[in-house]
């Protein structure tokens, strides 16, 4: 499972020009789901998440995670992050999740995530979305769980 996340002042997500999800201050969760993963991976990467330390500290420097800021998740379906482009000049789509596996884990882990007390918006599973946000810093990490 694959989580690029942005540290955001806001972000939200669009659907046939409808904002589906919108958050202010917190991360933007670009998620892709692997063919092999499921519920033991997407709660180490929820967890990850949730536990990376990416906002600053009265110093200045990243150490506190999105729950110690009271930060808020979008979580973005984006199966394109699984694709294989180690040749060619197109990529292919073989390592990501059929959407009838990818779905239900995507909303497994907004579930878990909420479960854990933080504020969760989504983007709509399988869309055709437009995402907006502002990045501050800009802060973007690239996690990956197996």
């Amino acid at each position: 499972m694959i989580g690029l996340i942005q540290r955001v002042r806001r972000a939200s997500v669009d659907v046939n020009d409808q904002t589906v999800g919108a958050i202010g201050h917190g991360i933007l969760l670009l998620l892709g789901v692997e063919a092999n993963d499921g519920v033991l991976q997407l709660q180490k990467l929820a967890d990850k998440v949730l536990k990376y330390r990416l906002f600053n500290d009265e110093n200045g420097k990243m150490n506190l995670n999105l729950q110690q800021v009271n930060g808020e998740l979008l979580v973005v379906s984006q199966f394109t992050l699984a694709a294989d482009t180690n040749s060619g000049l197109r990529p292919s789509f073989t390592p990501a999740a059929v959407p009838a596996v990818a779905e239900p884990l995507y909303q497994e882990f907004v579930r878990y995530c909420q479960a854990k007390g933080v504020t969760v918006a989504t983007g709509q599973f399988g869309a055709d979305m437009q995402v907006s946000l502002i990045n501050d810093g800009p802060v973007t990490f690239w996690l990956q769980v197996n």
